[in-house]
């Protein structure tokens, strides 16, 4: 996850961030984070339990993760 930093200095680079709502904005900045990227880098390697590995990115960095919709029988 190497970033392009060939237009670093543009503002227009930037414009969308404001337009963005705060949950996107966080993202812009978590997803730039270097612990972060070394984190993801370690999920992507390593075979963990999947509850474990979402409960560790959720204590860690404040995620919160979508479930999936249940189908419920009546």
């Amino acid at each position: 996850m190497t970033p392009d930093i060939s237009r670093w200095r543009s503002t227009s680079t930037y414009d969308y961030l404001d337009e963005l709502a705060s949950p996107d904005l966080g993202w812009e900045w978590l997803r730039r984070n270097g612990d972060y990227q070394r984190d993801y880098a370690e999920t992507r390697r390593s075979a963990c339990d999947l509850r474990q590995l979402t409960n560790r990115v959720r204590k860690r960095w404040g995620l919160q993760f979508r479930c999936p919709p249940i189908a419920q029988r009546h």
